[in-house]
């Protein structure tokens, strides 16, 4: 069955490449929400004229493609996430982990925001902040 989509809501098609493969297979093989510099590091040596520049192209196109999520994280650096399934986060906010948790998604919350104001709402997120289990044990 052919759908009728409009231009704008294609993807652009990119080429295949083998440095963005590896970025988003380095992605899914951690929990840990890095950093375009994390990848970068543990990339380079696989990559010798990689640049923290084609990082960053990479995961634009990675975001755009909806194969993984972006975490904005204050003034510091954004961090990443392969999970882009709907979930909740935990940030410790003594060694800034980024923990995904396991609870049901809020579905109705959207409902709750007034769109007789005006609002439209596609999504939403929610982070809890406070320390994690590793930290809470040296507190």
């Amino acid at each position: 069955m052919a759908t009728n989509r409009k231009q704008s809501d294609r993807r652009p098609p990119y080429r295949r490449s083998k440095q963005r493969e590896r970025i988003l297979a380095l992605l899914r093989s951690t929990d840990a929400h890095p950093t375009a510099n994390w990848l970068f590091e543990k990339l380079k040596r696989e990559f010798p004229n990689l640049s923290i520049g084609t990082i960053y192209r990479n995961i634009g196109i990675l975001v755009q493609q909806g194969l993984i999520g972006r975490i904005a994280f204050g003034s510091t650096f954004d961090r990443l996430d392969a999970n882009v399934t709907e979930h909740y986060h935990f940030i410790c906010e003594r060694c800034d982990a980024i923990i995904d948790l396991d609870l049901p998604v809020e579905p109705g919350l959207e409902l709750r925001i007034p769109t007789s104001e005006g609002f439209e709402v596609h999504r939403h997120a929610v982070e809890f902040y406070g320390l994690c289990p590793k930290c809470a044990k040296r507190a």
